[in-house]
């Protein structure tokens, strides 16, 4: 496996907002999180900052559906990955189902 790329399956979730409606979601865990976290801490090393947020951009992939976004990391652990409406619909996934993401860590 590449240290630069992360696989996982995961649930989607749903966080509820009155501003933005529901939003669709992800949570990175065990190994994944652990990479992701490398990750970060080496880019954060590289360039003598973090990202907003403490964010890694990435180039995720669910199903055939590709898009560029970050992860943010949880005060609980694991890394939030907001999924779009447009790519739950274009790969038949709700909330509940279980998600295979791949993750390109940029």
């Amino acid at each position: 496996m590449r240290d630069d790329i992360v696989s996982f399956t995961a649930p989607l979730l749903v966080w509820r907002t009155e501003k933005y409606g529901d939003i669709g979601y992800v949570l990175a865990a065990g190994g994944a999180a652990e990479t992701i976290r490398a990750h970060e801490l080496i880019r954060r090393l590289e360039l003598g900052r973090r990202r907003g947020f403490g964010s890694v951009k990435v180039q995720a992939m669910i199903g055939h559906s590709r898009w560029s976004t970050s992860v943010f990391p949880q005060k609980q652990g694991g890394w939030f990955l907001p999924v779009k409406k447009a790519i739950c619909r274009a790969e038949g996934i709700e909330a509940g189902h279980d998600v295979a993401v791949r993750l390109e860590l940029l």
